[in-house]
Order: C-alpha cells, then sequence, then structure tokens
C-alpha cells in the first residue's frame, strides 16, 4: 500500500450548541513539519496534537486549522482593547507621515492576530472530548484520501517501470548491428589510415575485443532490470513509509540508465534510452509525493 503526501481531510462535532470543525491539510515534504492555526486557548494542547498528528499522518507538510463556533450566538469573545488602540494610533500616524489614504483601518486592524480573540479560560474537559472526536474524523478522512491518492499514484508506477522494462527488451535486437557497425568502421578507417595491405589483423581483433568490452551494456541491462524488479516488490510490501527507498531505487536505476547511454554507440538504443529516462523522471515526479 501507497500513501500520497497530499491529503485533506476534516471532521465537524455538533454537540451542546457547538459546532467544532477541524482540518488538516498536507503538502509533500522530506520530513514532518506540523503547523496550527487554533484558537488562543488551545495553544497548551499543542503538543498533544503534534503527538495525535504525527501518529497517523507519517510524513509530510501538514497545517490543522481548529475552528470553533456557537450556534447559540453567545461566543465569549473579546475585544483587546488596548492593543486595537495601539495600532490604530501606529497606523493612523503612518498613514498621515507618508500621506496616504489609511481606507477602512478598523476592519484592517480587526483582522491582525490577538486583536479579536476568544476566552482565556481554561478548556473544559467535555469541550475537549468533542474536539479529540472532531479530530480523529478529519484523521480519519485524511488517511482515506492518502490511500486514494496513494492507490492512483502506484497505478501509474507500475505502469511506468512496466513501460521501462519493455523498453528495456526492445534494445537487445540492436546490440548485435551495433558491434558489426564498429567492427566494419573500424577497418575502414585503418585501411584507409595504413593500406590494407599493412592491417595486422591480429592487433585489429584485439583492439575490436578492447573496444567490445567498453561498449558492453550487459551489466547495466541486468542491474536496471533487477532495480525494476525491486522497485515492484516495494510497492507490493505492506509498509506504509516507503517513499524514501523508492526514491534510492529510482536513483540508482538513473545511475543505469545514463550509463547504459553513454555506452551506447547507436543512434536506435538512444531512442530507448531517452524514453526510459522520460518515463523514470515521471517516477521521480510522484515518488517525491509518496510517505
Amino acid at each position: 500500500m501507497l500513501l500520497s503526501m497530499t491529503g485533506y481531510g476534516r471532521g465537524t462535532v455538533t454537540e451542546n450548541g457547538k459546532t467544532i470543525t477541524i482540518e488538516i491539510r498536507s503538502l509533500n515534504s522530506k520530513y514532518t513539519d506540523i503547523r496550527f492555526k487554533i484558537p488562543h486557548n488551545y495553544k497548551e494542547k499543542e503538543t498533544e496534537f503534534r503527538k495525535i498528528i504525527t501518529a497517523n499522518a507519517e510524513r509530510g507538510k501538514l497545517d490543522m486549522t481548529l475552528d470553533m463556533k456557537s450556534n447559540l450566538g453567545d461566543e465569549d469573545f473579546g475585544l483587546n482593547i488596548p492593543l486595537f488602540k495601539r495600532y490604530f494610533k501606529e497606523l493612523t500616524s503612518l498613514s498621515k507621515e507618508l500621506n496616504i489614504d489609511h481606507g477602512d483601518i478598523v476592519q484592517s486592524i480587526l483582522r491582525i492576530p490577538n486583536v479579536v480573540g476568544g476566552s482565556e479560560d481554561s478548556i473544559d474537559e467535555k469541550e475537549w472530548d468533542l474536539v479529540r472526536k472532531a479530530l480523529d474524523e478529519a484523521l480519519t478522512n485524511f488517511g482515506q484520501f492518502r490511500k486514494s491518492e496513494g492507490a492512483a499514484m502506484e497505478k501509474d508506477l507500475r505502469f511506468r517501470i512496466e513501460n521501462i522494462v519493455t523498453a528495456l527488451k526492445e534494445v537487445n535486437p540492436f546490440e548485435e548491428g551495433r558491434v558489426t557497425r564498429l567492427r566494419n568502421r573500424l577497418k575502414q578507417n585503418l585501411e584507409e589510415f595504413l593500406g590494407k595491405d599493412n592491417v595486422d589483423e591480429n592487433r585489429f581483433e584485439q583492439e575490436v575485443l578492447f573496444y567490445l568490452e567498453k561498449i558492453d551494456i550487459t551489466e547495466e541491462k541486468v542491474r536496471l532490470g533487477q532495480h525494476c524488479k525491486y522497485f515492484l516488490e516495494q510497492l507490493d510490501t505492506k509498509a506504509t513509509q516507503k517513499g524514501r527507498k523508492l526514491s534510492f531505487i529510482s536513483q540508482e536505476m538513473g545511475r543505469e540508465i545514463n550509463t547504459l547511454g553513454a555506452k551506447a554507440y547507436s543512434s536506435d538504443i538512444q531512442k530507448f534510452v531517452v524514453q526510459m529516462k522520460d518515463e523514470l523522471e515521471k517516477i521521480k515526479e510522484q515518488v517525491a509525493n509518496a510517505v
């Protein structure tokens, strides 16, 4: 099972005249990075939020938003009057000094963090239970989203690997012709330079064998085939965190494909090398988003 690092989950609980909504979003990242947008009085719970989310999300750049609304219209919100006055005084003075229109300065100040805030009272245990319930629902939906995205990703990765394996097989028919062309070209060059009667056949065969060893791509083909097989084996494992391992395998695949292209000495083989590189780039893009 492959999981996508891109995900979204929402959980909503309505009880006791309150609606609590938690949203979790994630993007790809090498590490686990969590940011919170929560009421000020819930800051003390941030460590617990982080622990719960990390245990479920595993890896990625995550954002969690906690929104609480009263259905009775009795939210215990207040205005931080001293802070509001300070912002108003400073912004008004600055707009006069720079001779600019301050516009709707009141609305702008109200959007500044901590100017309007919720109650600073300690968290009620019943309310915390509701928050946990909303968080569990959000994480469940978040996990389902990641699984769905991961399944589509896995299907595409298998398709790309199969394309590389197919292209690798297509190289075989062109290997023998490549050797023949190399032999003929070397012999023609020697005969033109030294004269046909002055070519030492034994030395010529030695040189041909030397060049054949340099351009032999058997090892690269075998290793690339093994890497493709190992990649598919990792997709079949039950582990959820496999993105890094798949990334390492794709890097090894790239090395073999590059070496194969450098030793090809054949325009026909190069065409398949280009196809394999194109598929590998698409694989790397997908793997970068895997948990």
